[in-house]
């Protein structure tokens, strides 16, 4: 006999929720319990319009299956959509309890034909998408907890691979899921102390940004498991955005088919002090007895040889 659904009284807001990863993160929190927020702006993969309503479909899927879900197409990466967002998980539900950022689009080019609109682009809607959401449900959590009603928050960004290692063709993009890596370390700092908890995953799955990819380098699926079915990093989601999830915090997670990895970062590597200032050709021979200690960076996505 099944337990207690994991988010069961819980609110959860997902961005990008149309398709691919953030509809199966909507679809996988509302069979544990949850009502959604369903968000998407419906566009394309390069961010251009597109009328067909996704999140709108999400949610009515969400009712058909006997979930509880609410349908949001304001663009996240605004002040006026974020705050909006928030007032509708408010104004439906009574409450926020989750925020699972998600939502993105790929222009990619090799970085001497990569434009500035496409660089602005990209960025806007991982970085600033990430950032504007989370920056309003902070402050509702903040204001609950200043008011003794302490919350039981969670936020899950979404970074990548190639924000963990670089992706060749890919600069506007890695550099910004980096920078949510490094957004949600100093979330989790700063939010602690009001109920918040902000962690980050790096998926791998096979969506509309990355089905030509796959395409291209995965096998196909094996029988009875298709490993790169974004389905699969929803469990991941769903336990990091409940209650069950207490007291982890500032961490960054690897999911890709039945694999869950911890990633751990940056952390200092071999040293040296000379206790006063270097020549130039000093501080080169010091550098590489560092390197010849230190371990060899893992390989940026699609670089040869």
């Amino acid at each position: 006999m099944r337990g207690p659904l994991l988010c069961e009284g819980r609110v959860v807001v997902v961005t990008g929720a149309g398709r691919g990863l953030g509809r199966a993160h909507a679809l996988a929190c509302a069979a544990e319990g949850a009502r959604v927020v369903v968000n998407d702006l419906g566009v394309g993969l390069d961010g251009t319009p597109d009328d067909d309503g996704p999140a709108a479909r999400v949610a009515r899927e969400i009712r058909a299956a006997g979930g509880d879900a609410v349908a949001h197409g304001g663009d996240i990466a605004t002040t006026e959509g974020a705050a909006s967002l928030v007032r509708t998980a408010l104004d439906t539900y009574g409450r926020l309890d989750t925020l699972v950022n998600n939502a993105g689009f790929l222009r990619d080019r090799m970085l001497v034909n990569l434009d500035e609109d496409d660089w602005d682009a990209v960025v806007r809607v991982h970085l600033k998408g990430h950032f504007l959401p989370l920056k309003h449900a902070a402050a509702h959590w903040r204001a609950e907890a200043k008011a003794g009603r302490r919350p039981e928050a969670r936020v899950v960004n979404t970074s990548s691979g190639a924000g963990l290692s670089g992706s060749v063709g890919q600069g506007n993009y890695s550099a910004a899921k980096a920078g949510i890596i490094a957004l949600t370390l100093v979330a989790a700092a700063e939010l602690g102390r009001y109920g918040v908890q902000v962690n980050a995953i790096a998926p791998a799955a096979r969506t509309r940004m990355t089905e030509e990819t796959f395409a291209r380098t995965m096998a196909a699926p094996a029988e009875g498991f298709d490993a790169m079915a974004p389905e699969n990093v929803s469990p991941l989601v769903v336990w990091l955005g409940s209650a069950a999830g207490a007291g982890v915090t500032g961490r960054v997670f690897e999911a890709e088919g039945g694999r869950i990895t911890v990633m751990e970062g940056w952390r200092p590597g071999p040293s040296t002090d000379k206790g006063a200032r270097w020549t130039p050709a000093e501080a080169g021979v010091a550098t590489l007895n560092l390197l010849a200690q230190a371990e060899a960076p893992a390989a940026v996505y699609g670089a040869v040889g």
